[in-house]
Formats: structure tokens, sequence, C-alpha cells
């Protein structure tokens, strides 16, 4: 079993001259009936800028080629940063935007505090579209149910029996005297699209100064539910990944277990027979890339079948950082995310600032078995 790498390219190139928006992150993807694949990210001034502005491409050839970007929300890009993932619900095949806004107060302001490692206070948030994309409601509020920020980079999962379920990472905010129990990702999930919102711990971490990053959710083939995260250990140091099953629906999960990989991020795609695809930064434990394991979890193993690279970068960081959590800002590529698409192979995106060129890069693979 190995992926082969059949092209890649850029879905969004960032320019080499720095001009306001001009870093592109966080790629999530969404492959709709027809084949067609739409890629969302944001726009930002620097990383670490309290200024994302979501935007979608399109493409129409399997990622060959992509549509100029469109901005999604443009009457907020001055009010709210919003940092939001694509997903499909694949059985009603309506679209979700999922992720949190953070209030501007001012142009150009951080969203990250050096001092108490926490993130501007934000709120979770939800949107739809019925028309393949063309459109989108307006951001409507997930609250929040325990004190502190979220991080929640991973996308909206729908299951079969049409529970939403998204996951996130609390978080210090900007206020020093807030207590945040960071030990844990909580999932929130709803049984009523959006009306009413309950919660609980999808991963429990039991090492004192454990907390979560970069989680992710998934339903696999057999109706399981598969929950990762990146769990970093207090002040730097780093455990394996985390991941918990649930049997339920999300309402009860099984013990947190280690995955045995020691990544800097978790995404995460089904596939058909059961199994899974994890995928996972490599900034400190070998060379620099995004690596992908084929996965057969069970409640007490993560069943690592396969596991290598989908893509290698030239720079871990960018100014030779150590690549812990705390020094985000300085990351020179990350969040990872895979779809299937309709022809049988597989497309990645990332975000990455390379000296080879920046922007959202894609790499179309074939899995052989």
């Amino acid at each position: 079993m190995h992926w082969e790498t059949l092209e890649q390219g850029f879905i969004r190139q960032q320019s080499p001259v720095a001009r306001g928006t001009d870093i592109a992150i966080g790629p999530r993807l969404a492959v709709l009936p027809s084949g067609d694949v739409i890629c969302s990210f944001m726009y930002s001034a620097q990383t670490a800028t309290n200024d994302f502005v979501p935007a979608l491409a399109r493409s129409i050839d399997n990622g060959k080629t992509w549509t100029e970007p469109c901005i999604v929300w443009p009457h907020l890009s001055s009010k709210w940063s919003n940092f939001t993932a694509i997903s499909r619900d694949p059985y009603s095949g309506k679209l979700f935007l999922y992720g949190t806004r953070t209030k501007i107060d001012i142009p150009g302001e951080s969203n990250w505090s050096t001092v108490t490692l926490g993130l501007k206070a934000n709120e979770l948030i939800w949107s739809s579209s019925s028309d393949d994309g063309h459109s989108w409601t307006d951001p409507t509020v997930i609250p929040m149910p325990i004190p502190g920020s979220a991080e929640a980079p991973g996308p909206l999962c729908v299951t079969r029996t049409g529970r939403w379920l998204a996951c996130y990472s609390p978080g210090n905010t900007f206020d020093p005297g807030l207590k945040v129990d960071h030990s844990q990702v909580v999932v929130v999930f709803s049984d009523d699209q959006g009306g009413t919102w309950r919660h609980t711990s999808m991963l429990r971490f039991t090492h004192p100064t454990s907390c979560g990053a970069e989680a992710w959710i998934i339903e696999l083939t057999d109706g399981r539910l598969l929950g990762t995260c990146w769990q970093v250990a207090a002040p730097g140091g780093e455990l394996p990944n985390a991941f918990a099953l649930s049997h339920d629906g999300g309402a009860t999960w099984t013990p947190t277990t280690s995955t045995g990989i020691l990544g800097q991020t978790t995404a995460l795609a089904p596939l058909p027979d059961g199994r899974a695809v994890f995928l996972y930064n490599q900034r400190k434990h070998g060379d620099p890339g995004v690596k992908a394991a084929i996965v057969r979890p069970t409640d007490t193993d993560f069943g690592i079948e396969h596991d290598d690279y989908l893509w290698r970068a030239e720079t871990r960081t960018q100014s030779a950082s150590s690549g812990n959590l705390s020094e985000w800002s300085d990351f020179s590529f990350g969040e990872p995310s895979i779809a299937r698409l309709t022809d049988g192979t597989w497309l990645a995106a990332i975000w990455c600032i390379q000296p080879s060129g920046s922007g959202i890069r894609y790499v179309k693979l074939r899995l052989v078995l």
C-alpha cells in the first residue's frame, strides 16, 4: 500500500509582494455529487492578525484548475474575523461552514496573546448553503458551553441519523483571570438542525498540563464516530495525537487513547471500507511535511496499517523556531485536509509559506492497495 502522487500545484498562490490580505490559510475540501470540488480557506494580512476573511475556490476538473476565489460574507469582513471550514452533508447534499468569529475592535490587531497564550474571545458559528456554495446564510452563533476561547479548524459532521456535530479545543482568552478547563476537546451536537445544542467531552486528557488543538470528527462507514486531536503538554511538550470513538452518535465516547503518532495537527477522511485516512503535520520528529496514515481504529488501538508522506516541505517554520504550539504564528505550513474525488483519486490541500511558493497548495494522489 502506498500513495502515488499524480500532480500538484496551487489552488491559490500567494503574491511574492505583501499587499494586505495576502496570506491564504486553513484549506478545507468538499466534493459535490457532480464531481465539482470546493476549497474553503481564509485570507489574512499575516498570521495571528485578527482579520480572517473566508473565501471559496471551485474546480470542475478534479482539481486541475480552479476559479478565482469568491469572498464569503463580504459585508461582515470589517466587523468580524471569521475562520471557517467547509463540509458537505452526504445525505441531504447541503453544504456547511463551521468555525469561529472574533469581533474586530482595531484594524490590524492581533488575535493572540503571548502573555496568556490565548486567543481573543470568540464565538462558535455555522452557516449553510443549499445551492452548492453559491450563496450562504449569515453566520448563526452556537452558544459556547464552557468559559474560554475556541480553536475550531475542523468541519461540521452530519451523521446518517441527521445529527450535527462539531468539535473545538477550549483555550485561554486575553483575560488572565479566566479559568479554562482546557484538558479536553469539546463536541457540540444538535438534533434539530442547529436550533438547540448539547455538549460533552469528545477527548479528555489525564496529563496534568495537556490541552488539545486541531481537533477533527468524522463518521465511519459502520456508523461509529472517530475524533482526533493534537495533544500538547505545557509549557512546550508534546504527546502522541489522541483519539476516541463513539458508538452512540457522539453522546458518549471511549476513553481517550494514544494514536501512537507524534504529529502537530490532525485531519480525517473516511474510507469506503470502514477505515480512515489520518493526516498530520510533521515539524519536529522527522523531515518536515504532511503525512497520511491509513487506520482501522478499535476502542483501544488506532490500527495503523500504513503511514507515509503526502508532501514534503522545504522549511519547518518561517524563522527556525521550535514548532511548538505556542509559536504557531511562525509555522510555515499546516492545516492539511483530504477528500476522495468521484473518480476514486484523492485531493489534499495544505497552506504553505515556502521558498518555492506560498499559498494554498494541492496534491492529487492515488491510493495504491
